[in-house]
């Protein structure tokens, strides 16, 4: 143990020396402030610079220096960086396909990407020093059309959380509030992408990890349903898990930005360059056919667990208002039993009682709260747990975590089968609520808080519903900022939990510490409908914008 633990220092020093080295060993130009040029690169579209690139207007090279730059000041202010991809990545940017859809323009990756010659540890010590052989299929798409990677961002240890910290790189704050997380697993990229370091950034989601980042720091993504967007050769927490399929999707600062993105992605026909992608070529859709053409969305208020905060209801609340103002059709919905849902969901996520994330995980190696907490109930001996649900259930009358509990365990092959087996049946409840109420989207909130204090997982792990139910569903959502929290606006009041897990949930909200916090909605559409996702996101910011509530971004002085 004490040469485990020596071994595990020296691994999670070194890794951070040279981050540190990386970044003071560059030229000098890398370290002098932005110049008026460099602060029109960042903050113009990516499509703007892309064809700026294509005319010859633009070389590749300056405009990686200047989103390095940027990217170096997010660092600075949020530990949001793993791998700084530079100097390698200016030989990139010298040689990269001038005439690609995404030509001369920095890219940053989630840690986990596969980048040759690069670690991909995502926050495991026992994997410093263990560099990537060979590109993911990812990679080379990006690199062929045209996109630089110049940076890897921060992640939680076993990627299944809403915080992102692990001993290796430190924690990765808030851009908005550095005493709250900027979300996770994804949380790096996000607080990136909010801070104006990187308008392109991939990231993965396998209950809410792309989705949950961008509504806590304030940025637009869009979930992929599974085989839409390559993923093959990239690093994972817990290989072969395909019961809930974890998905790569891509992270921006603007909505103009993500669909400009997943066009040009989609344009490299990935199923090309990742055997597991379907040939899906990117589909034109039209929502408005004739001027008589309403669309009709269905409103999820809740998740049947844990209520909305005043926060982020009234998000989704303004969103609502202003659909129907424009004469779309909002109809309440109720998911079919989703308390159950949720449960299979997490049995399949944790079919192997965690062994798989925990595997590499040395003895004195921090290990994130909310996975601590999974791991105490998984591991409980049956009697024990059997024991614990008894209590919950007749003792403190809660019946959604003792039916939690007492399933919390490891599976047979034949039990993982069977749960296979719910969870298809529960697709087809929602392909048949789905058609019966003639929806074109679903609207909920993100999450039930806006982004939590540090620490919070260790109370709010179990409160996902909200995304972790449309990875159970293999739906495409999309997220997309839409206020911020309010001190007056949205104080809790009267409130009384009515289950443990909300409980714990609540113990985070405060609106005062949380004001000025990003909050998002979720905008959900069916399997492989990406393209109408996205039009569904345009179709919300522009009925915001034209009444004047459009988000602001964070400006960041320079």
């Amino acid at each position: 143990m004490f040469f485990e633990s020596r071994a595990h220092k020296r691994a999670c020093a070194a890794k951070q020396e040279e981050r540190r080295k990386r970044i003071e060993d560059l030229p000098p130009e890398y370290h002098t402030p932005l110049t008026a040029s460099e602060k029109n690169i960042v903050n113009q579209l990516a499509s703007e610079t892309v064809k700026q690139v294509q005319s010859g207007a633009a070389d590749p090279l300056e405009i990686l220096r200047a989103y390095a730059k940027k990217a170096f000041k997010a660092h600075d202010a949020t530990n949001c960086l793993t791998e700084v991809l530079l100097p390698e990545a200016e030989s990139w940017a010298k040689t990269c396909n001038r005439q690609g859809p995404l030509a001369g323009m920095p890219v940053s990756l989630k840690d986990t990407t596969g980048v040759a010659g690069w670690d991909a540890c995502i926050g495991y010590s026992a994997w410093v020093g263990k560099p990537v052989q060979k590109d993911s299929g990812l990679v080379r798409l990006l690199r062929d059309a045209g996109a630089v990677p110049f940076v890897k961002t921060n992640v939680p240890i076993s990627l299944l959380s809403f915080e992102s910290a692990n001993d290796v790189f430190g924690r990765c704050v808030n851009p908005h509030n550095k005493d709250h997380a900027s979300g996770g697993s994804s949380g790096g990229e996000a607080a990136l992408l909010a801070y104006g370091g990187s308008r392109l950034g991939i990231g993965t989601d396998v209950a809410g990890s792309v989705r949950t980042p961008a509504h806590y720091s304030g940025v637009y993504t869009i979930k992929a349903s599974m085989h839409r967007f390559p993923k093959t050769g990239n690093g994972t927490s817990i290989p072969g898990q395909i019961g809930i399929p974890a998905v790569y999707s891509p992270m921006t600062r603007t909505l103009a930005d993500l669909e400009m993105m997943w066009r040009a992605i989609v344009s490299m026909k990935p199923w090309a360059y990742d055997h597991s992608c379907v040939p899906l070529p990117w589909r034109e859709i039209d929502l408005f056919p004739s001027e008589k053409t309403r669309l009709r969305f269905g409103v999820m208020w809740t998740d049947g667990v844990v209520e909305p905060s005043p926060a982020c209801r009234r998000a989704l609340e303004k969103v609502v208002s202003a659909l129907r103002s424009d004469g779309h059709e909002i109809v309440l919905i109720t998911p079919p039993d989703t308390a159950n849902a949720l449960s299979v969901a997490g049995q399949l996520l944790f079919a192997d009682a965690g062994k798989a994330v925990t595997k590499p995980v040395r003895r004195s190696e921090w290990m994130d709260d909310g996975v601590v907490e999974a791991l105490r109930v998984l591991r409980l001996p049956g009697i024990f747990r059997k024991l614990y649900a008894w209590y919950w259930r007749y003792i403190r009358r809660d019946a959604v975590y003792a039916d939690l509990v007492d399933v919390w365990r490891e599976k047979t092959v034949e039990e993982y089968f069977a749960l296979v087996s719910r969870r298809e049946a529960y697709r087809e409840k929602w392909f048949d609520m789905w058609n019966e109420n003639n929806l074109d989207f679903v609207l909920t909130v993100p999450n039930s808080l806006p982004a939590v204090p540090h620490g919070g997982m260790r109370y709010g792990w179990t409160a996902c519903g909200y995304t972790f139910l449309f990875n159970l569903l293999d739906y495409s959502a999309g997220v997309l900022p839409v206020t911020k929290v309010d001190r007056t606006k949205d104080t809790l009041r009267n409130f009384k939990p009515k289950n443990h897990l909300e409980a714990k949930q609540y113990r985070m909200y405060n609106a005062d510490k949380m004001h000025g916090l990003p909050v998002g909605v979720q905008v959900v559409g069916r399997r492989l409908e990406e393209e109408k996702v996205l039009e569904g996101m345009k179709l919300v910011e522009s009925c915001l914008q034209r009444r004047g509530r459009a988000y602001e971004l964070l400006e960041v002085e320079d």
